[in-house]
């Protein structure tokens, strides 16, 4: 399954935010556990293992890459206007803090 995660929406999903690095290392792990395909992408630049998407919005280059799948997809992003343009055709839709925790990434305090 290819799994498109929404790199800083992720990250930004719970305080305190996982580093870009921390992230694409745990997708990476998940992704191979799971036997999925991740691409984790970020606007602008990117740590190694994830896409940068240079001048384009991370959300404008997930919208047009899901637009030409023709293969069932995951999105992995809490963003509803990104969820409304590329998650139409998605088998599934993951929020960014649950996917989080997902990955053993979640931070929030247990009480």
């Amino acid at each position: 399954m290819l799994v498109l995660v929404d790199g800083r929406n992720v990250q930004r999903s719970r305080w305190p935010n996982v580093s870009s690095e921390q992230l694409v290392s745990a997708v990476e792990r998940w992704a191979a556990g799971e036997g999925h395909e991740a691409v984790v992408v970020f606007d602008g630049s990117a740590p190694d293992g994830a896409v940068g998407t240079g001048g384009e919005s991370a959300d404008d280059w997930i919208a047009r890459r899901a637009g030409e799948l023709e293969e069932p997809f995951w999105l992995v992003t809490s963003d509803r206007e990104l969820r409304r343009r590329a998650g139409e055709r998605a088998e599934r839709i993951v929020g960014g803090g649950s996917f989080l925790g997902v990955l053993g990434l979640d931070r929030r305090p247990r009480g």
